[in-house]
């Protein structure tokens, strides 16, 4: 399929408002940030404000039914822009991340349910060096230059996606349905971080700030909520959840950790019991170690300097907003916290569980 034949109807763009096509509709209404005032264009700000929220929430982008009444293309479509707008608006990294991946993962659920052909216009619209595989061996559906493959599984820990388990041809790689599906996400959700990470920002019309601060307030409340009763008294390695393994795997062997992913692990290692000097040893391997520097940051968070804040981990839902959460397994998808899992964990742990 060439990509100059290809046509997204609305609907469709509708569903991937990330699509170039995108551009083409939102000039068709001749949307001004500056019309935001306008009570024609009260539609399109409240379901935009709706994908932010729901987004904060349940990392989703919201409904577009409401008592059977389907939101219509041209107030869907350009609460996508409009969206992006309230969220540059929050300044606020959290919310940013957060909305990015929400979309990213609405689109992820269509994707995997796409034909093969429209699948591959999709990527195409992403500039992808895609095909479909005409041979029956190997089997597969797509073959996906290497340089693509590479640039979209930075994020992705499953062994599965290491170029050495992947069957690779003169640059290309064979892949599914599903993989090609799960790429896209990657793609989507890169995209976003970056248009939203933009640092000049133009000022807002006051209808724009007032959503953004009402937004800020709800993610406080997000961030805020923890789910911490009281642990056993010896710390159980065995029953730590997989994006802790993870990080303790990685700065045992003093892999980069991000600032998230160190604050992850560090206070989750205090909250189950781990005294602070012990917990600064973890870091140990780092080539960026300092004894002193490590010890205060370790008591800062643990509420013995500073402020005297105890500070928890970030919910599950936050650590998938930033990618620290990895291996996730059935509990996981049960549970909303880490600690909450550890707990469940340690409830029916036998007595000579692995010890740290």
């Amino acid at each position: 399929m060439q990509l100059e034949t290809v046509k997204f109807t609305s609907s469709e763009v509708a569903k991937y408002p990330f699509l170039k096509e995108t551009t083409a509709h939102v000039q068709k209404i001749g949307l001004d940030v500056e019309d935001f005032n306008s009570p024609e264009l009260t539609k399109i700000l409240n379901r935009a404000e709706e994908r932010v929220k729901a987004a904060i929430l349940d990392v989703s982008v919201g409904d577009r039914s409401s008592d059977d009444v389907k939101i219509p293309d041209d107030v869907e479509i350009p609460s996508f822009p409009v969206a992006i707008i309230i969220a540059l608006a929050t300044k606020n990294s959290f919310i940013k991340k957060r909305y990015a991946l929400a979309e990213a993962k609405q689109a992820h659920s269509h994707f995997q349910l796409e034909s093969k052909q429209r699948l591959l216009a999709i990527a195409r619209n992403f500039g992808w060096n895609i095909e479909l595989n005409g041979a029956s061996q190997p089997p597969s559906e797509f073959i996906l230059n290497f340089a693509d493959y590479l640039r979209n599984i930075t994020h992705l820990r499953d062994e599965k996606w290491k170029l050495i388990n992947r069957f690779l041809v003169n640059g290309k790689v064979y892949l599914n349905h599903h993989d090609v599906a799960r790429l896209l996400q990657e793609e989507v959700q890169r995209r976003l971080e970056k248009r939203l990470d933009a640092k000049e920002l133009p000022p807002f019309p006051r209808k724009i700030m007032d959503i953004a601060e009402q937004l800020n307030s709800l993610a406080k409340e997000k961030l805020g909520e923890v789910e911490m009763e009281s642990f056993p008294k010896v710390v159980s390695q065995s029953a730590f959840p997989p994006c802790i393994v993870a990080l303790h795997e990685a700065a045992t062997k003093g892999r980069h950790l991000s600032h998230v992913g160190r604050f992850t692990l560090t206070s989750f290692l205090l909250a189950v019991g781990m005294p602070p000097e012990k917990v600064t040893e973890v870091f140990k391997t780092f080539s960026d170690y300092n004894a002193r520097l490590t010890r205060y940051q370790v008591e800062h968070i643990a509420g013995e300097k500073g402020s005297g804040t105890h500070y928890t981990p970030p919910s599950c839902s936050t650590l998938q907003t930033h990618g620290v959460c990895v291996n996730s397994d059935g509990l996981c998808r049960r549970i909303r916290h880490p600690l909450a899992y550890y707990k469940q964990k340690t409830i029916s742990a036998q007595p000579t569980a692995g010890r740290v």
